[in-house]
């Protein structure tokens, strides 16, 4: 019999799959999602792929068109600009709140996926970068010491990932993130707000200009 945790775990798993397809295009804008076929490839029932889905919804990656047709979603300019809103509300505040509660075992922690994300970029593997760059986003967010902030954040982590992937010039991306480092690192509240801040005006402009053919603007 199948217990509760290992019904979560296969759920999680799924979902963790279901999403690494999406987010490396493998599944395409308008894929459908049929529940019998994708438990067939994953070796489950239908329970935790129907799960999953659901869970994909809720991040903004898969929509229903009808009870039958579930698909993977097409992401418009409205769904690029609302994520970017979203995020520079809450990661300037995070920026801000970390550097004022940082500890040098969290910065160096920080550092060092710093440099995991160097490396990363230097291997060229789209995953391992926009993998590296999430992840030290998401130490930011643990550095701000706020559940609350965590909990709305925590179901953008994987449009995150998705939308690193679009970035043209992971170099640049690095150099951000290296910047943004040393601001918390400072000590200055102010300057790593400024800085996050400027991070995500910078990657919004980018990520319309290669999603939807717009001209960069500063």
């Amino acid at each position: 019999m199948t217990t509760a945790l290992e019904w979560t775990r296969l759920r999680d798993e799924v979902c963790e799959q279901l999403r690494d397809r999406i987010i490396a295009g493998q599944f395409q804008p308008g894929y459908r999602l049929v529940e019998r076929d994708l438990a067939e490839q994953f070796g489950v029932s239908r329970i935790p792929v129907r799960e999953a889905i659901q869970t994909l919804i809720t991040e903004g990656f898969v929509e229903v068109l009808s009870p039958r047709k579930i698909v993977v979603k097409r992401v418009s300019r409205r769904d690029v600009e609302e994520l970017f809103g979203v995020r520079e509300a809450l990661e300037t505040y995070a920026a801000r709140e970390a550097t004022l509660r940082a500890d040098k075992a969290e910065l160096r922690t920080l550092k060092n996926l710093v440099e995991k994300a160097r490396r990363a970029t230097l291997s060229g593997h789209p995953d391992r970068i926009s993998r590296a760059n999430a992840e030290f986003h998401r130490h930011i967010i643990d550095m701000a010491g706020n559940r609350l902030l965590a909990e709305l954040l925590r179901p953008l982590e994987g449009r995150l990932r998705w939308l690193f992937q679009q970035i043209e010039d992971p170099g640049q991306l690095w150099c951000e993130h290296r910047a943004l480092y040393e601001a918390i690192a400072s000590g200055d509240a102010d300057i790593a707000a400024d800085h996050a801040l400027r991070h995500v005006r910078e990657n919004r402009a980018i990520a319309l200009h290669v999603l939807f053919g717009n001209d960069r603007v500063p």
